[in-house]
């Protein structure tokens, strides 16, 4: 037996680190200290704000989640470590897990994937959400030399974003209402808008934002015959549209993506994932990585992330090595 320490959602808008008891690894299983995990700001904000609606409690379960919502929840899924212990093809191996902030765990050999060489224990929590990118554009399929825009420019719509720049001819462009992302799109290699000025006529838009604003927005900048891509998570939040104008007399079409399932019948779970880690060879992801804090402040930077003080897009959280 060992003890570590895992955050909790005590009930919403309350978290704190409790001491957790690991047993000892089975012969299928290896033990993981945490060097880095990163808070999904999205998604793991509207948890904590105990905004997951009831019908959506088992949809929205992280593979190792503990508890239930609202709370006493454990929820997280961008955990990066090294295997203390388990099979010698993995032992003192950088892993990729999608386990919840807790200084060290055990799972199922099968549940981690190893870091490729030349990409960093840091970058590499982003893994889960670049995932997410991958699996948007299995969905979408942009074509090379589309128009595209990706509507919301955080953690997902940024990792959207870079992935559409990789395809030659595509035309990008992030929108968002917050100028300071900006920088961010430059550094991405993609063209920058605020929603009044961006660009019409667009052959996909990506919609992130997780506004209904963002999404009406969305539709407005399509071309006829063409398909909004729906990345936001709203949570209880209700969404109100106007399909009175191009909605109809346009044939537009807004498509639902979402994680939980692999978009390609010829891919599974695990293939994805590894294609995600070896796509973060790029430095250019680092740039996503907008703060860092430590596992002992996790409560405090949840409760400023939820707030909307503490700005980021994907926040690291560190870990002490022994």
């Amino acid at each position: 037996m060992r003890e570590e320490f895992a955050f909790w959602l005590e009930s919403p808008g309350e978290g704190r680190i409790r001491p957790e008891t690991v047993a000892a690894p089975g012969p299928d299983e290896v033990r993981v200290r945490t060097r880095f995990s990163g808070v999904s700001r999205g998604t793991e904000t509207l948890v904590f704000r105990g905004e997951v609606p009831e019908s959506q409690f088992e949809i929205m379960r992280a593979p190792f989640q503990s508890g239930s919502f609202p709370g006493p929840v454990k929820y997280g899924y961008l955990n990066v470590g090294v295997v203390e212990e388990g099979p010698a093809e993995l032992l003192n191996r950088d892993i990729f897990c999608l386990y919840p902030h807790q200084t060290g765990y055990i799972v199922p050999a099968t549940a981690v994937t190893p870091v490729p060489d030349g990409v960093p224990a840091r970058r590499a929590v982003l893994a889960g959400t670049v995932e997410t990118a991958v699996n948007a554009l299995w969905d979408a399929r942009p074509l090379i030399g589309d128009r595209v825009t990706v509507v919301g420019a955080g953690m997902v719509g940024c990792c959207v974003a870079a992935l559409l720049a990789r395809i030659p001819g595509t035309r990008v462009e992030l929108v968002d209402t917050d100028p300071a992302r900006a920088a961010v799109a430059a550094a991405l290699g993609v063209a920058f808008a605020h929603p009044d000025e961006a660009s019409a006529g667009r052959d996909l838009v990506v919609h992130a934002s997780a506004t209904a604003a963002g999404l009406q927005r969305s539709m407005e900048l399509l071309a006829p015959g063409h398909t909004v891509l729906e990345l936001s998570w709203y949570g209880d939040r209700e969404v109100r549209l106007a399909l009175g104008g191009a909605f109809h007399s346009g044939r537009l079409t807004i498509k639902g993506s979402q994680v939980g399932t692999v978009a390609r019948p010829d891919r599974d779970y695990a293939e994805r994932l590894a294609l995600a880690l070896d796509l973060l060879r790029d430095p250019v992801f680092d740039v996503l990585i907008t703060g860092e804090s430590h596992f002992r402040d996790l409560p405090g930077v949840l409760e400023g992330l939820a707030a909307g003080t503490l700005p980021a897009l994907c926040h690291l959280i560190t870990y002490d090595e022994e």
